[in-house]
């Protein structure tokens, strides 16, 4: 009989394990800390959803799926956990990235619209253009709540039969031909299959795969009117050129998360991440939002840093391999499609296939970087 050991129960390891305990599969989730915990990638209080995806077109089919999920796993916790408020990416009106982003839209016919002057100004008030830009807006889009989301999936997997095992790191994996072998220190665990879905630590159980980890600092800033940047209507924003960051809408109703979008800083592991960022850095991102959102006020209230996992061309690691399915290293844009790549994970432990398209995710492809 089929039995899984779920090893990390972040964002893809809570939506894998409930996927699989939707089947009926038997699995057991390891974490070395709990469900929803700051420690990973999914930290931060929100996170962006959108189909109009500037990273590829062969991401909208598997965003469309995610979608639903996402609705299934509103209706089995009681409470909203995507907030459709729809979504502009701002730049130079010949930024390769706008570029990227009609293009995919156009491949799956998305209702995007391009908007420039009076127009943006009189609909996004809160992202105005600067010369020779414009905003392509994506009704589709809208925010994500990732702690919330992790702790629903985890009881939405209990309630179906799945086991966790809380504060119980695990040092190794190991498949042979009759199975897997979980090492925790409290012993040995046996099961049939594997997935190995470590978030930030994947290094530890990808030890050969040309992964790092880096950390992601975001910042919070106080709204100058309580009109701008409401968290039930204002978009999510995405600015690509100088400066490029993420925008959110003030989802706490204290500050608005801005990411500046920056070579992340590697580091060696998640658990000796330090949890703030340098003023040098604080200082950069208070610039960018001096010269681009004047509707705040240009110092931080908060500033916290996360960890993610990344592969040299920014796309994930999803697949099986043997007894073992890879589902890691997603770059810091995996926790949108976190519903439908832990529903693809259990297409892959019951079949050892999927009908889905994650080719460009195959955990044996040759890996270059991103241009």
């Amino acid at each position: 009989m089929t039995s899984v050991a779920v090893v990390g129960i972040g964002a893809v390891g809570s939506m894998a394990l409930w996927r699989l305990a939707a089947r009926g599969i038997p699995a057991t989730g390891f974490d070395a800390y709990a469900p929803g915990h700051d420690r990973g990638a999914a930290g931060g209080e929100s996170r962006i959803f959108r189909t109009a995806y500037k990273e590829g077109p062969q991401y909208v089919p598997l965003l469309r799926e995610a979608r639903d999920l996402w609705g299934e796993l509103e209706r089995a916790a009681g409470r909203r956990l995507l907030t459709p408020v729809g979504g502009v990416t701002v730049g130079p009106r010949e930024h390769a990235k706008l570029a990227a982003v009609l293009a995919a839209a156009r491949a799956h016919d998305l209702p995007v619209e391009v908007l420039t002057g009076a127009e943006a100004a009189r609909r996004v008030p809160e992202h105005p253009l600067r010369e020779g830009e414009v905003m392509i807006a994506d009704p589709d889009a809208g925010y994500l709540r990732p702690e919330p989301a992790v702790v629903a999936a985890a009881a939405a997997a209990e309630q179906a039969g799945a086991r966790i095992l809380r504060y119980t790191p695990v040092t190794r994996v190991r498949q042979d031909e009759g199975g897997v072998t979980v090492t925790t220190a409290d012993g040995e665990h046996r099961f049939t299959h594997a997935v190995l879905a470590p978030g930030p630590w994947a290094r530890t159980l990808l030890p050969d795969a040309p992964i790092v980890a880096k950390a992601i600092t975001s910042t919070w800033f106080p709204r100058r009117e309580e009109s701008l940047f409401d968290p039930g209507s204002c978009p999510i924003a995405i600015r690509v050129g100088e400066p490029a960051y993420s925008c959110f809408p003030s989802v706490d109703g204290i500050g608005v998360k801005v990411n500046l979008h920056v070579p992340w800083q590697e580091i060696d592991s998640p658990d000796a991440l330090a949890r703030s960022a340098p003023a040098a850095y604080v200082r950069q991102v208070a610039e960018a939002v001096a010269a681009t959102l004047p509707g705040l006020r240009p110092d931080p209230v908060r500033v916290a840093t996360y960890a993610d996992a990344f592969t040299p061309d920014g796309h994930g690691l999803l697949g099986r391999q043997g007894r073992t399915v890879v589902a890691a290293a997603f770059s810091g844009h995996g926790f949108k499609l976190a519903p439908v790549f832990g529903d693809i994970v259990a297409d892959l432990v019951e079949t050892g296939a999927t009908a889905r398209g994650i080719g460009h995710l195959a955990p044996d492809r040759p890996l270059r970087r991103s241009s």
